[in-house]
């Protein structure tokens, strides 16, 4: 969808109850420890799954499970590995390796303002996620230092991506949610802004705190929220006419507990940004004029600018934490050093380029459908053989340490800090997390003492299953493969 139509769309009223957050890769459930320490032979590992997934609980559970040696050898285990399954977060595999292959662990996104003929600035966004308001300041720190105070105009160039800001296959309720911010030409502070609610006596009004008093000033705010006895649980729905006009709040939090935050994506990223601008600005004493949304001209100075960290850095916050912004921004930067296509947006180039970019390290191109660069769209459907595929493929590059250290380590960090501890698993698995409601998997390395190393991609579609009890069946198999041994 177009941005104008995003913008009407949105003005519908949309609940979203923003006390749980909608996408639980965010948030892992604990899954009860496996403790058992005994060792297990190749020859008995089919076996030992089977009676897993075999359990009566799961008999209209959709498994697709494969088990294969790092380098390439006889497959240990396979269960509906060439048959398509949604991903979930186990799409961030594919966009962050062909991230890596196709741009290098050394590239930055650069943020730019140069000067035209006439004097006039134009700031030059190239979708970098990790742009912020202390980057903001270190450019108008830039633009202080060569004498500029007053800036007529202020152009913003949002031409370097194109397309929709928001993928049009996404949920309603994900739109909603902070995991769902718009991805643009500009994203700042991840295209979200924050608010919280201060518990006050029992019976009272929470006080409401914005985090950015000028995102206070686009909503009229009606709180009706209000404060309850300190055993009784907090929750706060939202209800948001998303032109920015109205903000309703309900619901409760808890006397004497924290203040309760709440984050939600901004509507329109590029006024978001001029809005951020304009306020760091006039605290290094520059006054700005007037701001235009318009592609710049070309043969302008650079002034000022600032870079993302290492993209090696980037795809570490994109597996670790799961974060579907930074991965929607790598699929768009993808499209920056191919040829413009009428018609097509950033996006939709981006696919294509991991397409090309992992046919080339033996993955099927038949094997996956993407949708999006982060699998929070159900359109996205992916095969376990692929997913190994490009597990395998990447260990052979020379960005293959840096594309394994960026997954989650079992009962250490990231998306898997929570699981698989004090199990044989603990510190030698390497894998990530997906989670969709019916939909949860997990795929990476298992580095055993005992047995060569392996990679593995495990998951469940069309569970009515809580997805804690399907994690838990997914870390027994995983431990099942930490004992693994030669026999």
């Amino acid at each position: 969808m177009s941005r104008k139509i995003y913008l009407s769309l949105m003005a519908l009223f949309i609940s979203v109850q923003v006390s749980v957050n909608q996408q639980l890769v965010k948030a892992q459930t604990p899954t009860i420890p496996t403790t058992t320490t005994k060792s297990i032979c190749p020859a008995q590992l089919g076996t030992s799954i089977d009676a897993i997934v075999n359990r009566p609980l799961f008999n209209r559970v959709r498994w697709g499970i494969l088990v294969a040696p790092l380098s390439s050898g006889q497959t240990l285990y396979s269960r509906d590995a060439q048959k398509f399954f949604i991903p979930a977060s186990n799409a961030k595999l594919l966009t962050t390796a062909a991230a890596l292959q196709q741009l290098g662990t050394n590239f930055r996104i650069r943020t730019s303002i140069y000067q035209n003929d006439d004097g006039n600035l134009t700031v030059v966004g190239r979708g970098d996620p990790s742009l912020n308001d202390t980057q903001l300041q270190a450019l108008a720190q830039q633009l202080k230092q060569k004498g500029i105070t007053q800036i007529k105009q202020l152009i913003l160039d949002d031409s370097s991506i194109q397309g929709d800001i928001v993928n049009s296959t996404w949920q309603w309720q994900d739109v909603q949610a902070d995991y769902g911010a718009p991805v643009g030409s500009f994203i700042l502070n991840q295209n979200v802004f924050g608010l919280k609610l201060v518990p006050q006596t029992v019976g009272k009004t929470p006080q409401l705190l914005w985090n950015n008093t000028n995102e206070s000033q686009q909503w009229l705010t009606v709180n009706q929220a209000v404060t309850v006895a300190t055993k009784q649980p907090s929750y706060i729905n939202i209800n948001r006419d998303l032109t920015g006009k109205i903000l309703l709040i309900q619901g409760q939090v808890a006397a004497n507990s924290e203040p309760y935050l709440v984050e939600l994506p901004v509507v329109d990223p590029n006024y978001y940004f001029l809005r951020r601008f304009r306020t760091i600005l006039a605290t290094e004493k520059i006054n700005l004029g007037n701001t235009l949304v318009a592609n710049s001209a070309a043969n302008q100075r650079e002034l000022a600018a600032v870079e993302s960290p290492l993209l090696s850095e980037l795809v570490i916050e994109t597996n670790q934490n799961s974060n579907n912004l930074y991965a929607e921004a790598l699929l768009r930067t993808l499209a920056f050093k191919q040829p413009g296509v009428q018609n097509k947006s950033s996006a939709d180039i981006g696919l294509e380029v991991i397409k090309t970019t992992l046919n080339k390290l033996g993955v099927d191109s038949t094997g996956y459908v993407l949708a999006d660069g982060s699998g929070l769209s159900r359109r996205s459907l992916v095969t376990p053989e692929v997913l190994v595929q490009t597990l395998q493929g990447m260990a052979k590059t020379p960005a293959a340490d840096i594309y394994r250290a960026s997954l989650p380590l079992a009962g250490k960090s990231g998306t898997l800090i929570n699981r698989l501890r004090n199990t044989p698993a603990e510190g030698i698995v390497q894998a990530k997390t997906g989670t969709l409601s019916g939909a949860i998997a997990l795929s990476g390395y298992v580095n055993s003492p005992q047995y060569p190393p392996l990679v593995f991609s495990i998951m469940v579609n069309q569970s009515e299953q809580p997805a804690s009890v399907l994690r838990q069946a997914i870390d027994e198999i995983v431990v099942l493969l930490a004992q693994l041994r030669t026999c």
